[in-house]
């Protein structure tokens, strides 16, 4: 199917709800839910009792039910209750009601009710793209030129080598904008494209009608794999040809102003090689080898070279096991100073783990699985860019390879990522929103929407594991709260819902003179550590500290490490509510 115009048909469809007069005291997944599926609305007011659900075309009620018990936030200490309609299952349109409050945003019952979101979500790194204008054919209202061409990147002094001295030109185009800024993160490419192949190597026969409207749709590719080639042919460029190595960044010296990507002039560097950006390399080419290995037709040469490089990426890490990168130290000793996101870390344990996983897949050499060590044994992690254990414990859980790790290893994965599963699911009933998401304040970190993503992703893993629907609940649960089920009632994913995120942190986005954002990027989501300072936030109240303002990069922007797991959840629950 041609996804724009239905992603277009939706956002004009939404415009007038915007303006309705709906209380910000019913919060629930405003895109809608699944006809055998749970549906709950939270009601933030203790004082309300019943509620019923309506079908919105004709006001007509078709369920009636009271309130659930008194529930407490423990963050703010405010008061909700939950109104649970699952009962209602037939397709339509409806809203929940409460008297004295009002009617609820409209939302859906239907089969494939988070299809759109899925698409859109995928067609968010489309528009993230480097290197290539967007024509309107496939970016509608937000089409615009090329820009960051990326043709003649200078060698930083900081990561000069034989045959490359400081200020050598090399080529290195494509790839994805890392967030609401205009440069490119090896360290953060490595997170999003492991989360990205995962979902393909975990539900691959769901992509094969995914078309999300992109140049590439119809080439007989899944999108969602053209879509992961544009930025590996760019990862691939990072590998320095002399010693195998890999470049931190792509990056200019200072963040761009809040122009158009074609307005950018400023000149751009590949800084310092490092550890962690070489050992996501090898795992995300490791990875990619094994996923474009089936379509050499359409891709020749790439599995084969994905394959090479990683082998000597991994042996430069040997020979540099913890080579960190650290920019002030850089900036000390090189010119000229860097001062965009740094990607640094304090630890490279994980990174060996998961690319030692991803090379014993591709591999078969029991050497490799060795480097991981005892980091195996290690309690399960939710993945981040700095800590991505996850995502070799993913990897050899994955059950259809010809590769398989010792069954003690198994077990040993297996189960601590049940009990981490569980873990999640402790005292949900209890739960403000009824959310595993948000239990403890320490869920509101900076991106704390890639967060409920990745407990999501990880609850959908406990699910396939042992098969018991409770897992899958509490990860539909956790989609729920990215789409509205919430203490700020916001819908984060940018064009969609009916208080929907307006004004994201996103240069093209403030740049581009259109009203809405590009649709289907996710925002960062609650995080009262408030690093921007923006007076706008509500309060410091962990699950309410969010404002949509284009300057609060804090709780406000967007980025590919979060619209990845975003991307994951819903397509997979799409894949398993089939």
């Amino acid at each position: 199917m041609n996804a724009l115009p239905c992603l277009t048909a939706l956002l004009f469809l939404s415009l007038p709800s915007l303006a309705q007069q709906h209380p910000d005291a019913i919060r629930l997944n405003q895109i809608g839910f699944y006809p055998d599926a749970p549906k709950i609305a939270v009601v933030a007011d203790a004082n309300a009792e019943t509620f019923e659900v309506k079908e919105a075309g004709s006001g007509k009620t078709v369920l009636k039910g009271k309130l659930g018990a008194v529930r407490t936030s423990q963050h703010s200490g405010k008061h909700t209750r939950l109104a649970d309609f699952g009962a209602v299952r037939k397709p339509g349109t409806y809203v929940v009601e409460v008297p004295g409050l009002g009617k609820s945003a409209t939302f859906r019952i239907s089969r494939e009710v988070h299809r759109q979101v899925a698409e859109a979500s995928l067609k968010g790194f489309y528009y993230q793209r480097a290197s290539t204008g967007l024509p309107e054919k496939y970016a509608g209202k937000w089409a615009r030129e090329a820009g960051h061409l990326d043709d003649k990147v200078l060698v930083h002094a900081s990561a000069v080598s034989r045959g490359r001295p400081e200020n050598t030109v090399i080529s290195s185009p494509r790839g994805w904008y890392d967030a609401g800024d205009y440069n490119k993160y090896i360290v953060n490419s490595g997170i999003t494209m492991g989360t990205l192949l995962a979902l393909y190597e975990d539900y691959p026969l769901y992509f094969e009608n995914f078309n999300v409207n992109i140049p590439e749709s119809n080439n007989g590719v899944p999108d969602l794999l053209d879509e992961l080639a544009w930025n590996l042919r760019w990862m691939l460029t990072m590998q320095d040809p002399a010693d195998g190595g890999v470049y931190h960044k792509l990056t200019n010296p200072r963040f761009d102003g809040m122009i158009m990507p074609e307005a950018a002039k400023n000149p751009r560097y590949v800084v310092q090689k490092s550890t962690a950006a070489t050992l996501d390399f090898v795992a995300v080419t490791a990875q990619a080898a094994r996923v474009f290995k089936n379509f050499k037709g359409k891709f020749p040469g790439l599995a084969d070279s994905c394959t090479t490089v990683a082998v000597r990426a991994w042996q430069w890490a040997e020979k540099n096991p913890e080579l960190l990168y650290n920019q002030d130290e850089m900036n000390k000793l090189f010119d000229p100073d860097v001062a965009t996101g740094t990607y640094g870390d304090r630890s490279v344990k994980d990174e060996w783990l998961w690319a030692g996983a991803e090379m014993y897949i591709l591999t078969g050499k029991p050497a490799y699985i060795e480097k991981a060590g005892p980091g195996l044994e290690q309690p399960f992690a939710l993945p981040t860019w700095n800590q991505v254990s996850a995502l070799g414990y993913y990897t050899l859980l994955r059950p259809h390879y010809d590769v398989v790790a010792e069954p003690k290893v198994l077990n040993t994965i297996k189960n601590n990522l049940i009990t981490y599963a569980d873990g999640l699911l402790t005292d949900l009933e209890k739960q403000p929103y009824y959310t595993v998401m948000g239990k403890t304040a320490k869920d509101y970190s900076w991106g704390s929407s890639s967060v409920a993503a990745n407990q999501g992703i990880a609850l959908l893993y406990a699910y396939r594991l042992t098969k018991d629907r409770k897992y899958l609940d509490a990860a539909l649960g956790n989609l729920d709260y990215l789409l509205g089920r919430n203490a700020t009632g916001y819908c984060f994913l940018t064009g969609f819902g009916t208080r929907r995120v307006m004004h994201p942190h996103h240069r093209p986005s403030i740049a581009d003179g259109v009203v809405e954002p590009i649709p289907g990027l996710l925002s960062g989501g609650p995080n009262p550590g408030q690093q921007d300072k923006c007076t706008t936030y509500p309060n410091k109240f962990a699950d309410e500290s969010f404002t949509d303002n284009d300057k609060s990069y804090a709780s406000n922007e967007i980025a590919i490490n979060w619209n990845a797991p975003f991307v994951y959840l819903a397509a997979a629950l799409e894949a398993s509510m089939k």
